[in-house]
């Protein structure tokens, strides 16, 4: 089989043209400009297109596929030519669909939680030494790649994002699985640009039920009520299996799990977490995995890439990265650290990056969600907001929205990084929550900071 990807640089994409490359096909891609780690990674496996740009020439009627990246624009050189010659172009939902309708499919959705509860899966199937495919959104410990497809395994496990498909498939991406089991972690808006309400986010998630195969197994975090009610709710003929934060305590700094078997301490922490792993817990139930089997490999289990990350840490100071970026995720986050290092001083800070935390009508989402944090500081790059064609948000809105009259913004670099490597470091845990890199600050340096 012969497959084009039109934009093949981005973080899923590229995974998915290396697993493909694995399984036998012969791939083949454009994109405008690619970067590492995909840039170095596509050139490992002879992926790596010869120049960026795109060349319609490519496309040609030896093409058995085409799969289109949300990167690509509707009036993409390749994709016109594509819809010309009348190939078959599928989303990269649509194609992992293809690629599993004859597997049990197993599908993590949530607006937070679902990259850690996949991985949490992952790695308990991977120490137990059961082969199965996947597809998640983080680079994982042990695995080499974030997708990975067969002919053979029996079960796909498949992290359910619910941003839209394609440039020409407005569908969320977790409708087109049709899961024999799935799991919903959480609801907290999100990708306003897209649903610019609450109703019609929560809408996407119904939509995500009904989508299960009949006679399928739901389970759902029941302390969230959004999701409880989107679950108990529905008629679709599935399962419906309910998980809550299990029974745990503090002790030294390290989270222990009570357990039948005795108390278990576990690398990870925070409710969240400790919700996560109750649902990651019932998937690999109804995957074959017994209680105690997964609680032996769970033990083990450090965290998703830039998930709670600890980049460095000594006998007075801890410093994490995390991905955080909605309200929800960053309340989340910094009341695990507050919790975790109680005897701390936590400095949080909080890059606002996305489409969604800059549009200053959402900013009221954030109200509270530092209130955990010591100190609280949150980083903006106007030039960010003006890229995304967005209204331009002042400090004073910020400072409104989250409710904190102490409140630290930066929306300079070169100020933020003086005022992290200033710090004074004793009895500190320091949370870096953005998906940007705060203008460019280098995370290697800040890990040389103890």
């Amino acid at each position: 089989m012969q497959i084009h990807f039109i934009a093949i640089g981005g973080s899923a994409m590229h995974n998915l043209a290396i697993a493909l490359h694995q399984k036998g096909y012969q791939v083949t891609g454009s994109d405008d400009t690619i970067h590492d780690p995909s840039k170095s990674r596509l050139e490992k496996y002879g992926l790596l297109p010869d120049e960026f740009g795109w060349f319609p020439e490519k496309i040609t009627h030896n093409l058995d596929v085409v799969i289109l990246g949300m990167h690509a624009k509707q009036d993409n050189v390749e994709l016109l030519k594509a819809q010309e010659l009348g190939l078959k172009i599928y989303s990269y939902p649509e194609f992992l669909y293809e690629q599993s309708k004859d597997k049990t499919r197993v599908v993590i959705g949530g607006s937070h939680g679902k990259t850690t509860i996949t991985s949490m899966i992952l790695h308990v199937l991977n120490y137990h030494e059961k082969e199965v495919d996947y597809m998640v959104g983080a680079q994982l410990e042990g695995f080499e790649t974030m997708v990975h497809l067969t002919k053979d395994n029996e079960f796909i496990v498949l992290e359910g994002d619910e941003y839209l498909s394609s440039p020409i498939d407005m569908r969320p991406k977790f409708h087109l699985y049709k899961p024999n089991i799935a799991l919903l972690s959480g609801i907290a808006w999100d990708h306003i640009n897209v649903f610019p309400t609450f109703d019609n986010y929560t809408e996407q998630f119904r939509i995500f039920t009904e989508s299960m195969v009949n006679g399928g197994s739901m389970v759902y975090n029941e302390e969230d009520v959004i999701v409880k009610e989107v679950v108990e709710s529905s008629t679709n003929h599935i399962k419906k299996y309910p998980y809550q934060t299990p029974a745990h305590f503090i002790e030294d700094g390290i989270t222990f799990l009570e357990t039948e078997e005795g108390d278990l301490p576990l690398e990870i922490f925070g409710n969240h977490n400790l919700q996560n792993l109750a649902g990651a817990k019932w998937i690999c139930q109804h995957m074959g995995i017994d209680e105690d089997d997964f609680y032996e490999a769970i033990a083990s289990f450090k965290g998703a890439s830039k998930r709670l990350e600890k980049i460095a840490e000594n006998s007075s100071t801890v410093i994490f990265k995390d991905f955080a970026h909605s309200p929800s995720k960053v309340a989340a986050t910094t009341k695990a650290v507050k919790e975790q290092y109680s005897s701390r001083t936590v400095v949080a800070c909080l890059e606002l990056h996305t489409y969604s935390s800059l549009n200053a009508a959402f900013l009221a989402e954030y109200k509270g969600a530092l209130e955990f944090a010591d100190k609280a500081v949150v980083f903006y790059a106007p030039h960010a907001v003006k890229i995304k064609q967005l209204e331009e948000v002042t400090k004073e809105q910020i400072a409104t929205a989250f409710e904190r009259d102490d409140l630290i913004i930066y929306t300079n670099p070169k100020e933020f990084k003086t005022f992290i490597f200033n710090l004074e470091l004793e009895n500190k845990a320091i949370l870096l929550m953005s998906s940007g890199n705060y203008g460019g600050l280098d995370f290697e340096e800040v890990k040389s900071l103890i």
